[in-house]
């Protein structure tokens, strides 16, 4: 895959996300070092590099990160649809040449 289709992938990715603001998604993040995160959350604000979600943990805790769209594309963050399970995105390896 080149930078052009990458490019076109991030640009598909920031507008689904941009209109899921709002909407309750379920995000499991590769943070490393064999750690996975996985919680539920809302997206606040999409940037044109970045995204940010409040996240609720445990005990009613409220927590804001930011992700890059670069991040789903490379299977490092998944989201998927707190009612249905379903993944928003295919991983990296699913994406055809």
């Amino acid at each position: 895959m080149d930078l052009e289709q990458q490019g076109q992938l991030v640009n598909i990715i920031r507008d689904k996300l941009t209109d899921l603001s709002g909407e309750r998604l379920r995000i499991r993040a590769n943070m490393g070092r064999s750690r996975i995160m996985e919680c539920e959350g809302v997206i606040t604000q999409a940037h044109p590099q970045l995204f940010i979600m409040e996240l609720e943990l445990r005990r009613g805790n409220v927590r804001r990160q930011s992700y890059q769209y670069v991040d789903i594309l490379t299977g490092t963050v998944e989201l998927s649809i707190v009612e249905s399970q379903e993944l928003l995105f295919p991983t990296f390896s699913q994406i055809p040449n």
